[in-house]
């Protein structure tokens, strides 16, 4: 008796979206093939395509979820600092979600769900701007334009997440030493902001 492969997966959408988190995060997001994804989640090679048509969607959805985990993990911060925080221990702990978000050639830039997320995202990052003129001490802070001020801001924590990821800070001689590095990005913020 020979028995046939049946298209049968409890949740194949997330078992397609982890084992893709898998690769991003060792070889990056060009290692990605839909064929080697539906390989390792056990279906047809033409599974996955009944979720995300194709790569591009497939890297699309990925960058969705990470907006939307971008912008749970800013939502409770108090302050433009402790949302630097979270931004930072975002990439940190969602490195193939971080590497994807930020490649727009890789994405629909038109996808609804992708485009929700991201102004999601973007408006958690502007909440913590618009407390910099009232905050204790901002003094001269008054006059500053928010769209700047949140063009550095997130330069600062992007650009540091990003140097993080790459392992730029690593080493017994590296800028951050043995420093956590959610105090080293405080330190740093607190002396520019």
């Amino acid at each position: 008796m020979t028995s046939r492969r049946t298209y049968h997966h409890g949740d194949l959408r997330q078992a397609v979206l982890t084992a893709a988190l898998d690769v991003i995060a060792t070889e990056g997001p060009g290692a990605l093939s839909l064929r080697d994804l539906a390989r390792r989640a056990g279906v047809s090679h033409a599974a996955p395509a009944h979720h995300f048509k194709d790569r591009t969607g497939l890297l699309t959805a990925i960058a969705t979820e990470g907006y939307t985990l971008l912008a749970e993990a800013l939502a409770d911060a108090p302050d433009l600092r402790e949302r630097g925080v979270g931004y930072v221990r975002f990439a940190v702990g969602h490195p193939a979600h971080f590497q994807v978000m930020f490649q727009p050639e890789l994405l629909r830039g038109d996808d609804p769900e992708l485009l929700t997320a991201r102004e999601r995202a973007s408006a958690e990052l502007r909440a913590g701007v618009s407390g910099l003129d009232s905050a204790p001490g901002s003094g001269s802070r008054s006059a500053t334009d928010p769209r700047t001020a949140g063009i550095a801001a997130w330069s600062l924590a992007h650009g540091f997440a990003t140097l993080l990821l790459t392992r730029n800070f690593e080493g017994e001689d590296g800028p951050l030493g043995d420093r956590d590095p959610a105090e080293a990005f405080r330190t740093l913020a607190g002396m520019l902001f």
